[in-house]
């Protein structure tokens, strides 16, 4: 599998769990205890997996783009590094705050932080979905990288 279609798995699993999540995240349904549990489990599972996939990106998407020749390729990935600095630093608070040590409780205050952190997500990947996959499989790298 290469390094992209790696992305898009990650990408895919992790709008089908914000996806479940907002439809659980509700206050009428909190009230009932296995989905409670539910949510929880699924809320520290996708911290770990947005961890996850922001370190594969760092390792394995950008160093080929800020090493290549072509300096479009250069810059795409330079203000995609940028472009995720808020995210990262929104999700790093929210995490440290939240899911540190996944011992929280449903408060509205988190209910809405949790909605914030989501959109800023569903936004990252949408921004990657339509432009940086697109511009990396047109430049071939990532499909030569994976046929070796």
């Amino acid at each position: 599998m290469s390094a992209l279609d790696d992305v898009r798995v990650r990408q895919a699993e992790m709008v089908s769990m914000i996806g479940d999540l907002k439809s659980m995240l509700k206050p009428e349904l909190l009230t009932i205890g296995p989905n409670v549990k539910t949510a929880h489990n699924l809320l520290c599972t996708l911290g770990k997996q947005l961890k996850e996939h922001l370190v594969a990106e760092d390792k394995g998407l950008y160093p080929p783009l800020l090493t290549n020749e072509d300096p479009k390729l250069k810059s795409l990935a330079w203000g995609f590094i940028s472009g995720q600095k808020p995210l990262r630093n929104q999700f790093e608070n929210y995490h440290r705050r939240w899911l540190k040590n996944c011992d929280f409780k449903f408060t509205q205050q988190f209910l809405d932080e949790t909605m914030d952190v989501f959109s800023a997500i569903e936004v990252r990947i949408e921004r990657e979905q339509s432009i940086l996959i697109p511009k990396l499989e047109e430049s071939g790298l990532f499909a030569m990288a994976g046929a070796r």
